[in-house]
């Protein structure tokens, strides 16, 4: 039986073991309630539902696309910037030059409309013009007959029986003769050098040479302003520019040489073609107005061949 002292010891013994086991299993308890920490994509997770949370309240009709989010498209690199770049240049330069075109062509335009409005206003005065020109030149016509008449008179007869023979003048004698001076003589026509340098532009238009038949006839008219040819030059000059299709220019000599010289021999052909300069520039109003002037003011008294060429423009033109 063992002793007293023996058995105390051993039971501080179980004591101590038990409270030293005791405290082990205390930390292990701990460690087993203590949560597991949670994995990246869980903490990735976390953070987009916060991000949206807070995106909700920043944007609430929704976030944006280009500022919020996550985009799968590639980000944009540096050569697909210049490209770009410069394809907005390309564009900008193109906008510019048809704005450009757009304006010019609206001066031009109107220009032209500001020509014809003149012309309509000034119409009723050329008409009276001419009509005036025409009274005077009737009363004037039997006195140039009267002027052009011998000026020698009838021998008188003398008492006598003998007749006595007309005075020489200066019109019937030729210097260092006696006798009268032939009549055929005093009819010879002069050379006429203005209608010899028209004509020469005339044949140049005809070959084709347009700029020679341009420069020619620009110096005819420089030399000759009074001709009766000035205004088969003007209006050839426009017709040359309109067969080198500088339309513009065309109708801007064509539209001068009528309103200059609304009496003149080509002033008819100049409004006719006029109106086929306006058409080529796509204003089929404009030349219907034109057309519309040509009736009005030569009509009546224009050529066959162009009352027949101005009804098929104004067919072509649809003018109502």
């Amino acid at each position: 039986m063992p002793k007293r002292g023996e058995m105390f010891v051993k039971s501080r013994v179980i004591t101590a073991l038990a409270a030293s086991a005791a405290v082990a299993f205390v930390p292990s308890v701990a460690l087993a309630q203590r949560p597991t920490p949670p994995s990246p994509e869980q903490r990735i997770e976390r953070l987009e539902r916060q991000i949206q949370q807070m995106q909700r309240q920043i944007f609430p009709k929704g976030r944006p696309a280009d500022t919020a989010g996550f985009s799968d498209d590639p980000a944009a690199t540096q050569s697909s910037v210049v490209s770009l770049d410069q394809r907005l240049d390309a564009l900008e330069r193109q906008m510019a030059d048809l704005v450009r075109q757009s304006e010019e062509n609206g001066n031009r335009l109107r220009t032209i409309e500001g020509g014809l409005t003149q012309m309509k206003s000034d119409q009723d005065q050329r008409i009276t013009a001419i009509e005036q020109k025409m009274s005077t030149a009737a009363a004037v016509a039997p006195a140039q007959v009267q002027e052009t008449a011998p000026a020698t008179t009838p021998a008188k007869p003398k008492p006598g029986g003998k007749t006595t023979p007309p005075k020489k003048t200066a019109e019937n004698q030729v210097p260092g003769e006696g006798g009268p001076a032939p009549v055929a003589a005093a009819a010879l026509p002069a050379v006429d050098e203005g209608e010899d340098a028209y004509s020469q532009g005339f044949h140049l238009w005809e070959a084709g040479q347009y700029d020679q038949a341009i420069a020619q006839l620009k110096a005819f008219t420089a030399a000759f302003p009074k001709h009766r040819r000035t205004s088969y030059a003007n209006n050839l000059i426009g017709r040359a520019l309109l067969d080198e299709g500088k339309y513009n220019d065309a109708a801007a000599v064509l539209l001068a040489n009528y309103r200059g010289n609304p009496n003149g021999e080509r002033a008819a052909d100049s409004l006719f073609y006029l109106g086929q300069a306006v058409m080529k520039l796509g204003q089929p109003g404009q030349a219907c107005r034109a057309y519309a002037e040509f009736d009005a003011i030569y009509g009546a008294k224009a050529r066959a061949d162009l009352k027949k060429q101005v009804a098929d423009a104004k067919a072509q033109a649809q003018c109502g």
